[in-house]
């Protein structure tokens, strides 16, 4: 009797000091080999990256694309960190720069855009690549042909906020979680219960030359970013089957018991 009265008091210890039930903790690696055999029976050109605090699991995550509407966070973030911007309260006048930001991250609108990237310019963004460590990230003659990989771009959004002046932090991470709903395919389709996610997506007018998104999914202290790039895939319908596809497979068995490291 003296073995089950000791274990016995051993889990009544346990639950005293407030110890999570075995089955909440549940080691979480995305699914990449599943990933890649989808992408590699999809047409087109495809490459992720998946990365966490101190985990990294990729596919042709070197390979640059234009950047198309994705390069639109890059604007946000460096638009947001200018000195002129970064210390005071950003203006609701729909005729101000700020006000732009909101259309071009929620609606991906391009005027809104061209009106914010005015104030950013290449420069802007090629010092925000510089702070964040991108390695391939290049400017080109537009902001939408930017190019980007989706190492980098994982790299950027696993801690999108922490390269935000705080003052602004919270604005712009809520309009990253704030897509207008008729482009919240791909990642948002399979967005894991108990998870929020911010995410920015880019595609080629709908021809099916890119279509990508880049997210970052957290729950409490617990961050993943995803990056899923895509070129040529032939039609914007089949691009984001590509998107959806592939973040199904990668997000596999994420949920709310999951411990990410």
């Amino acid at each position: 009797m003296r073995r089950p009265l000791a274990l016995l008091v051993a889990v009544l210890a346990l639950l005293a000091l407030g110890a999570a039930p075995a089955y909440a903790q549940i080691p979480w690696k995305p699914g990449r080999d599943a990933a890649v055999e989808y992408a590699k029976s999809r047409k087109g050109i495809i490459g992720f990256a998946v990365r966490t605090e101190h985990g990294f699991w990729a596919w042709h995550q070197t390979r640059q694309m234009p950047s198309a509407s994705v390069i639109k966070a890059m604007i946000l973030v460096a638009y947001l960190s200018r000195g002129d911007v970064r210390n005071r309260d950003l203006q609701t006048d729909t005729n101000s720069y700020d006000a732009a930001l909101r259309p071009m991250i929620t609606r991906s609108d391009d005027n809104a855009t061209n009106k914010v990237f005015k104030k950013v310019g290449f420069d802007g963004l090629r010092r925000l690549a510089d702070r964040v460590g991108m390695k391939r990230f290049e400017t080109t003659d537009h902001w939408g042909r930017s190019k980007i990989d989706a190492g980098d771009q994982s790299l950027f959004f696993l801690h999108i906020d922490g390269f935000m002046p705080e003052r602004h932090r919270a604005y712009g991470m809520k309009l990253l979680n704030s897509i207008v709903p008729e482009q919240r395919w791909g990642i948002w389709q399979v967005k894991p219960p108990g998870w929020k996610l911010y995410s920015k997506g880019g595609w080629g007018a709908g021809t099916g030359w890119v279509d990508h998104q880049v997210s970052l999914l957290t729950r409490g202290t617990m961050r993943v970013a995803v990056a899923i790039l895509t070129h040529w895939d032939g039609s914007h319908a089949y691009g984001k089957e590509n998107l959806r596809g592939i973040a199904k497979r990668l997000l596999r068995g994420l949920n709310e018991q999951s411990v990410v490291q």
